[in-house]
């Protein structure tokens, strides 16, 4: 696959991005992506034991975490930033100092607002890559100087705002608003997905839930085992206070959606979600009784693998699916 406008930025060889996940993308599967021409991302808790309130803490598990890429490899990788608002902009700012003390090459900022950072984070010569949910964020984006936007469509997992757009109509909007490049995601694991994503006018892939069932993932192996036995319709988006998250389906979905409906307050709702967290799930291995987010691709994934083979075999069946389009094209054209 030649050079493309995401390449060329971000100076990898394959324009697919590992999305990066709470608890899950930890420096092995981040230089395991990277190492095999992707671009690996750091998650916010990525090698963590266990919760921190400590500013201090926050950031210099993030530095160790960047040292021990480096260690596992060469190539480029990106940290994510979740910015936030309000209390949470102190853990964020932590954050940033640090990625910039350690020179890192690449931003994924995400939950907040762009101008909070961009011009920071571009002035220590780091790209930055801006996650937004509709082409108008898009434009403000652009508007304050990221060198790329990210649009993730409804069947993503994780958290996400209320805007319901799926990766086949954000993209385009996002692609056809925009002059910088964008990267989709939502959806995408495979070839198909990849070649779709670029048809819809993606410069680049952004994939999570792929990359979370693979050896070097962070995730609990029963976490994995969950993900693998899905079938078919088997995630469900939650409405939250201030978001929506897609989740795999398990007891702790249904539980939580049985005591919504039944009318339990906002704090009600929010203690529970507390008590069943990713990290019950990801780090402790509650699979069934705790959160996991996760995209509806999870439907599709039938083995755990390993990152570098995810990577190759994703790469290696796009031009057999393009030749199979265009077989399907000459029918009619």
């Amino acid at each position: 696959m030649g050079k493309n406008r995401i390449c060329e930025l971000l100076d990898i060889r394959y324009p697919i991005i590992q999305a990066p996940m709470n608890w899950v993308s930890g420096a092995e599967l981040v230089a395991a992506v990277s190492s095999a021409g992707g671009l690996g991302t750091l998650g916010p808790n990525s090698g963590a034991e266990d919760i921190t309130p400590d500013v201090e803490a926050t950031g210099e598990r993030m530095r160790a975490q960047i040292k021990k890429v480096r260690r596992l490899t060469n190539a480029p990788f990106a940290v994510n930033i979740v910015a936030g608002f309000g209390e949470a902009l102190k853990y964020s700012k932590k954050v940033v100092d640090v990625v910039i003390e350690e020179q890192v090459p690449v931003a994924v900022v995400s939950v907040g607002r762009p101008d909070t950072y961009t011009r920071v984070l571009k002035d220590a010569g780091i790209k930055v890559l801006h996650a937004i949910s509709t082409a108008r964020h898009g434009k403000k984006a652009e508007q304050v100087g990221v060198d790329a936007v990210i649009c993730e469509g409804f069947e993503a997992g994780g958290h996400k705002g209320f805007t319901e757009l799926t990766t086949f109509v954000l993209t385009p909007m996002v692609a056809d608003a925009l002059s910088i490049p964008v990267v989709a995601g939502g959806g995408i694991g495979y070839a198909r997905g990849v070649l779709a994503a670029l048809a819809l006018g993606a410069d680049g892939i952004y994939m999570g839930t792929r990359f979370m069932v693979t050896r070097e993932s962070e995730s609990h192996d029963r976490v994995k085992e969950a993900i693998v036995k899905g079938e078919d319709v088997c995630t469900v988006s939650l409405q939250k206070e201030f978001m929506l998250a897609r989740d795999l389906a398990n007891r702790f979905t249904t539980e939580y959606m049985e005591i919504k409906r039944a009318g339990a307050s906002r704090q009600e709702l929010n203690h529970y979600l507390d008590e069943h967290s990713q990290y019950r799930a990801q780090h402790l291995g509650e699979a069934d009784e705790a959160e996991i987010c996760c995209g509806q691709v999870a439907g599709l994934i039938t083995e755990v693998q390993g990152a570098g083979e995810v990577l190759n075999d994703v790469v290696g069946n796009i031009s057999s699916c393009f030749e199979e389009l265009k077989h399907r094209l000459a029918e009619f054209l």
